[in-house]
């Protein structure tokens, strides 16, 4: 009897929504997660708004997006040659406590008033490197703590996790920022990042590789792994789907600013709730999923993604033609709410369809394409910005996400009626590598 099973057959009082929690575990690694993320929050909205401050530059803004997640486009996919070749927490030790030194450095400038553009930059860029190994790690991860019967779980109540935050951490940020200024916000987010640490040094979850992932070199690991996504249209049609909506239509902190500053007039503590109000609808959506339990299907992803583009659409009318702020708070958080149901399905389905020995690289393939991308789409928007105002980047992003959506369906379609049982592989068999590992 496998561990995960014999968890959950004790732990049936439980809500069904919550069934993840029954692993020891992940319920450590959540609940780490839920402080660290608040303080990326704080610091990720103090920092656009620092640097616009100190610039009034769109492009400037843009240009942070390129360096923090530029390195990913590059570094992603070895990345996760690294998640599957060593022990996973170990990796996730050493990036996190990078992290936290490269936080910390920049809290200590920003709160001595000695930062500079340049500072931000560096920091951006020395993060973007961390992050290229730390996400397609930590995402993985989640399967070793769960097992694949509660994935989909796990993954939902890491999506609401991080929705939370981001309600939390805009709304403490903006009154930080209008009352304290921005120093404090980058002290707090360097603190949150020692739980995290102390939790993955009391885990009992390894993460350790297939037992035969050594035998390879790190290149036909790495050509494993965009084989099989190539091979794989379930895994392969989000990921392209996710790639487009994330690089066009997630620029958040490229034109959310600017709409508060420039075209609403409601300052850094409006900034703020614009923000808060698109984390409630993705908290909203992501809670949903669940406690709904219903394994994702590529369908339900294409019409969240859809809705997602055609409401990005109308915010930028919305804007262009000062609408009351409580319609754009609106809008912000339906956004949020196809937002997040869009991207914890595709993360669901592309995990779930991937065995065990593969997932670190097929996760960082998922990871390349939703925030390597991010410097194309980041400067498209500070461009668009630039040229056009914030409207003009909405509506850009909004386009892109429906074009997407309705392209991929057409794809999909396609496909299906070349299929002779009239469906789509989800699932591929377990490499010869060995069975799964689990600690």
């Amino acid at each position: 009897m496998s561990r995960f099973a014999s968890l959950s057959r004790r732990n049936r009082s439980l809500p069904h929504g919550l069934r993840a929690f029954t692993h020891r575990d992940y319920r450590i690694f959540w609940f780490s997660q839920l402080l660290s993320l608040t303080g990326t929050w704080l610091q990720s909205l103090a920092q656009s708004w620092l640097v616009l401050t100190l610039t009034n530059s769109p492009v400037a803004l843009g240009a942070i997006g390129i360096l923090q997640f530029g390195p990913t486009l590059i570094l992603g996919l070895p990345g996760g040659v690294i998640a599957d070749r060593y022990p996973k927490r170990q990796v996730l030790v050493l990036t996190q406590s990078a992290i936290f030194a490269i936080t910390s450095i920049l809290a200590i400038l920003v709160v001595t008033g000695k930062v500079r553009l340049w500072h931000i930059y560096a920091a951006a860029f020395a993060f973007g490197v961390v992050n290229a190994i730390d996400m397609p790690t930590r995402q993985a991860f989640v399967a070793d703590m769960v097992g694949h019967e509660d994935l989909g779980n796990a993954v939902a109540l890491n999506s609401a996790l991080f929705n939370t935050t981001r309600i939390v951490g805009p709304a403490l940020a903006g009154l930080l920022l209008s009352t304290v200024g921005a120093g404090i916000c980058f002290a707090l987010n360097a603190v949150t990042y020692l739980p995290t640490i102390g939790a993955l040094a009391i885990m009992h979850t390894n993460g350790d590789p297939a037992p035969a992932s050594g035998s390879q070199s790190p290149i036909d690991r790495l050509r494993d792994g965009l084989a099989y996504v190539r091979q794989t249209p379930a895994v392969l049609m989000p990921i392209v789907l996710v790639g487009l909506v994330a690089t066009f239509g997630l620029n958040f902190n490229v034109w959310a600013p600017l709409l508060a500053k420039d075209v609403l007039n409601i300052g850094a503590s409006g900034f703020g709730v614009l923000m808060s109000s698109l984390g409630v609808g993705s908290l909203t959506g992501a809670l949903i999923l669940a406690f709904r339990g219903r394994m994702p299907s590529l369908s339900r992803i294409l019409l969240m993604a859809g809705a997602f583009g055609a409401l990005e659409l109308a915010l930028a009318l919305a804007a262009r033609e000062l609408a009351p702020l409580a319609a754009i708070m609106a809008l912000m958080a339906t956004i949020g709410f196809c937002m997040s149901t869009t991207m914890a399905q595709a993360n669901t389905l592309v995990q779930t369809s991937s065995p065990h020995a593969l997932r670190g690289r097929v996760m960082s393939i998922y990871m390349t394409v939703f925030a390597g991308a991010t410097p194309v789409g980041a400067a498209v928007a500070g461009v668009a910005a630039e040229w056009g105002g914030a409207a003009l980047a909405v509506a850009l992003g909004g386009a892109v996400a429906l074009t997407a959506a309705v392209g991929v369906a057409i794809w999909n379609r396609t496909l299906t009626q070349h299929d002779a049982s009239g469906t789509l592989p989800v699932t591929a068999p377990e490499p010869a590598a060995g069975p799964r590992s689990e600690s």
